[in-house]
């Protein structure tokens, strides 16, 4: 890899982007009409991804300018010895180098992961889906105007046009060397990349998460979390599919009853198990499959569990390992729940929905990893670096 751009190369190209955007706005929106227009919109959540709207552009600029304004992530002193023989050796940040995100529709990923990348001076390619072909396109010129008019090479931002066929042979033969490969979409795709890559892969995997309402749930907030958590954006993977609720709070049945009521005011469908399986305008489940599934759409499943810890095993048998949430008011019920719960982000009386790498501070996100290694939850500017030791001695042989 060449060697790597100054952070003032990198700011200047961030700022430039997002200039770019902010003046071809109607451009890029005509580009995604294109995508739409050729979309099957009876998929509300890949629909969802696909579109750009004005909050989407506002979305974008303010990604790029939060990221011209963050500090350097390359080159930081994570560690300092002085050997005895004087040798003085250092531990500090550095570049992967090159790193490939594959994802679905979701033309901000262009900008956003794009953009992530890029400050943390890794070259980028980029593989977007078929069904957002145009919009990604005018986004990734938008890149090498930016990086032309500062007078840096286009390579730093690649765009993948591959079929499945072409993709699959590129992982497996890549025709450059690549340091780290992101999936982020679906568990079709991120078994695709897995099975092929010969790199190291960080799986960004599903959601499929879960709030457990304990016997010592403020009710109130519980309606409120779990509607912000189902509703509000249906096609994000923070997004809300399996409730637990504890036989023994107080006044069970009217909870459920008026939950399911609030839940049908938004024209979200409600599976129930067998336990509930009496419950009216409810449709009982009959394959335990179903609570493996990210539902991504106006679906949700409530469960009746006896106590916390067997909330607590049906979460960390069925949960896709992102985001769990326990709504309870005793402290030492939370800590128990957190702690034993395996996923990346773990919540008391909160929504799912903060698991972001912007609300988290991070400034953004690359994608939201379920895996343990390297980053665990959201991947933000300063985990797409890894580490490389500098040793400075004077003639010290061993």
């Amino acid at each position: 890899m060449e060697s790597i751009l100054s952070i003032d190369q990198r700011n200047r190209v961030l700022l430039k982007m997002a200039d770019l955007v902010i003046a071809n706005k109607e451009m890029i929106l005509k580009e995604n009409q294109i995508d739409i227009q050729g979309f099957d919109q009876n998929d509300l959540a890949m629909y969802d991804r696909l579109k750009v709207d004005e909050e989407k552009i506002k979305g974008m600029v303010l990604s790029l300018r939060q990221l011209a304004e963050q500090e350097d992530p390359v080159g930081i002193e994570k560690f300092h010895f002085t050997h005895d023989n004087g040798l003085e050796i250092y531990n500090k940040t550095a570049s992967f180098g090159t790193i490939m995100i594959i994802y679905e529709s979701r033309p901000d990923v262009t900008i956003e992961a794009g953009g992530i990348a890029f400050k943390s001076g890794n070259k980028i390619l980029l593989k977007g889906g078929k069904e957002a072909l145009y919009s990604n396109n005018a986004i990734v010129n938008l890149w090498h105007q930016a990086l032309d008019a500062n007078g840096i090479s286009k390579q730093w931002v690649t765009y993948l046009n591959y079929s499945r066929t072409e993709t699959q042979e590129f992982l497996k033969h890549p025709s450059q060397k690549i340091d780290l490969i992101i999936p982020r979409g679906g568990e079709k795709l991120i078994s695709f990349v897995k099975e092929y890559a010969t790199c190291p892969v960080v799986v960004s995997g599903r959601g499929n998460n879960f709030v457990y309402v304990s016997s010592e749930a403020d009710k109130e907030k519980a309606f409120d979390v779990i509607l912000n958590a189902k509703v509000t954006k249906i096609s994000a993977c923070n997004a809300l599919d399996k409730v637990l609720i504890n036989k023994n709070l107080p006044g069970f049945k009217i909870f459920l009853t008026e939950l399911i009521q609030k839940l049908k005011s938004h024209k979200v469908e409600v599976l129930v198990d067998m336990h509930l399986h009496d419950t009216p305008e409810t449709t009982t489940i009959t394959e335990e499959a179903i609570w493996y599934e990210e539902f991504l759409d106006y679906k949700i499943l409530i469960g009746e569990v006896a106590s916390t810890q067997e909330a607590i095993s049906k979460i960390n048998t069925y949960g896709g390992g992102h985001s769990a949430s326990i709504m309870t008011e005793d402290a030492v019920e939370a800590e128990i729940f957190l702690g034993a719960v395996d996923a990346a982000a773990v919540y008391q009386n909160a929504s799912t929905r903060f698991t972001d790498g912007f609300q988290f501070g991070l400034g953004g996100e690359l994608a939201i990893s379920t895996d343990k290694l390297h980053q665990r939850g959201p991947i933000g500017l300063q985990h797409l670096v890894t580490n490389k030791w500098y040793v400075y001695g004077n003639g010290q042989v061993r």
